[in-house]
């Protein structure tokens, strides 16, 4: 079983922890806020020149990169808070593009208390479950860019053995 996997973090070092990976790092994509209940975070995608396409806008894949993380670290670490240990990943994405990004773009995830209630019950009967969420790439006029909807995949971690490992 990974280290990782078992691994309680601040919302500050899942932030940096982030911040720090090469596919955003590189982007200039930038988690700008965690919240204490990792049920809330801020990304940011700024504007460069590695990050523009030849209309000179933010380039589509750079979007979909800062949508990328963030959901399945939440629930990671909203579990890892909580005693749990799940493996969680972004299993299906869908994009549509609503407007050129012009300026720099916020993105923001946030779980209901209702969707945690909802997904520690589906953990505890299931082992497993599948949820949606919508996010909104937001330039700096507030006009909607693009639309993401996210399917996250969380799972119980697995043991050596195959066997769940919580529960």
């Amino acid at each position: 079983m990974s280290r990782l996997q078992n691994r309680k973090l601040s919302p500050w070092a899942m932030k940096w922890m982030l911040n720090l990976f090469p596919p955003l790092l590189f982007q200039r994509i930038k988690i700008l806020e965690v919240s204490q209940d990792f049920q809330y975070c801020r990304v940011r995608v700024k504007r460069s020149i590695w990050t523009r396409n030849l209309h000179g806008t933010t380039f589509g894949g750079t979007i979909y990169s800062a949508a990328d993380s963030p959901l399945p670290m939440l629930y990671w670490q909203l579990f890892a808070q909580r005693g749990l240990q799940v493996e969680s990943w972004l299993q299906a994405g869908q994009i549509r593009y609503e407007k050129p990004a012009a300026t720099e773009l916020i993105l923001e995830f946030r779980l209901s208390d209702e969707d945690v209630a909802w997904a520690t019950a589906e953990l505890e009967s299931k082992g497993r479950f599948r949820q949606s969420i919508d996010v909104q790439a937001v330039d700096l006029n507030g006009t909607i860019c693009a639309r993401i909807s996210m399917e996250a995949y969380v799972r119980l971690a697995r043991d050596e053995q195959g066997a769940h490992a919580a529960f």
